[in-house]
């Protein structure tokens, strides 16, 4: 459904010290520097895919998105959605995408979010029975209830986001660009939200490409990751294997029956203590002395419960984005 090849997107941008001279002198000579945004990146997203791109502010998932949804054009490379090339913004192509970004708002200020609807019905002439149809499904998938009859500037961050995503999805898309879908909602609100992305999803069989900083949105919506690092991908595959790849450790949480003061603690030295409270312990283990540190705790603590995880996967990520960082500045 999505398949990106060798795509760069670069910019030409001026750079001067501050001053008037230098002001002066940038009238008649502009030296310019090369910003590699994206730079020779390549994946395929098959139908039906839920796919999170992940990167930290700057890593180029804002600007991949863009280009496939035909808002920038490559500077080299292709790619291609549902067939189309996204630079020449096909009426076609345009019926088969929908792009929500968190930090704009297409809903119209002072009107209610029902005739921005119509609006977008008007503009993908979308036929009355399948637009009435499909605003009754979304409303009933998005609980909006009367949302849709009151301005838009009356309604909450949250209120808003549920009527962006009818607006954006009232002619059906096949593929949705999702940039910041649950930026600034509450607990509550983001777990709608991505349980509403993942039901049209499993209904309607659309594609998914999701830019998110909450790695909750990721570990509840996508099995697969891409992962950019200044313009690059540095990881593409099951979102499970890569904290395997990273951080091979694993958290061994212990709860305890009564509290273990920490002298009393008999733990064997590649052991970290992480976290310790009068009822808690959280071990960080290498996989190959898990069996030991399982075994003593059996043995010499009062447990309750115990579980083995994975580290956090924003730890994860952090320690991801770092490497990156490092290896670009080596490059450099």
């Amino acid at each position: 459904m999505i398949a990106v090849k060798n795509l760069s997107k670069h910019y030409s941008v001026h750079k001067r010290p501050p001053g008037a001279l230098a002001a002066l002198r940038s009238l008649f000579v502009r030296p310019l520097e090369t910003v590699k945004a994206v730079d020779d990146v390549s994946f395929d997203v098959a139908a039906g895919e839920r796919v999170a791109l992940l990167g930290e502010n700057g890593a180029g998932k804002t600007t991949t998105l863009k280009v496939l949804s035909g808002l920038l054009h490559a500077t080299h490379g292709t790619a291609t959605v549902a067939g189309h090339d996204p630079r020449r913004r096909e009426r076609a192509f345009l019926g088969r995408i929908g792009l929500v970004t968190g930090q704009r708002q297409r809903l119209i200020w002072d009107l209610p979010a029902e005739e921005t609807f119509e609006l977008h019905r008007a503009v993908y002439d979308v036929p009355r029975g399948e637009f009435d149809a499909t605003l009754r499904e979304l409303g009933d998938w998005l609980d909006l209830g009367d949302l849709p009859k009151r301005p838009a500037r009356e309604l909450s961050l949250g209120e808003r986001m549920k009527c962006e995503l009818a607006a954006a999805l009232v002619h059906r898309p096949s593929v949705l660009f999702l940039d910041e879908p649950t930026i600034g909602l509450d607990v509550s609100l983001q777990l709608a939200v991505r349980r509403f992305i993942q039901r049209y999803n499993e209904e309607r069989g659309a594609t998914v490409l999701l830019t998110s900083h909450y790695m909750d949105d990721v570990a509840a919506l996508c099995p697969r990751v891409i992962v950019m690092g200044k313009g690059r991908i540095a990881y593409d595959g099951p979102l499970d294997a890569l904290a395997e790849r990273v951080r091979r450790d694993k958290l061994l949480v212990l709860r305890l029956s009564r509290p273990v003061e920490a002298k009393d603690l008999l733990l064997s030295s590649p052991t970290v203590v992480v976290e310790h409270t009068d009822l808690k312990l959280v071990l960080r283990v290498e996989p190959e002395h898990l069996q030991a540190a399982l075994a003593g705790a059996l043995a010499s603590l009062p447990l309750h419960d115990l579980t083995v995880e994975d580290p956090p996967l924003a730890e994860v990520m952090a320690e991801l984005f770092a490497r990156e960082r490092a290896k670009h500045e080596a490059e450099a």
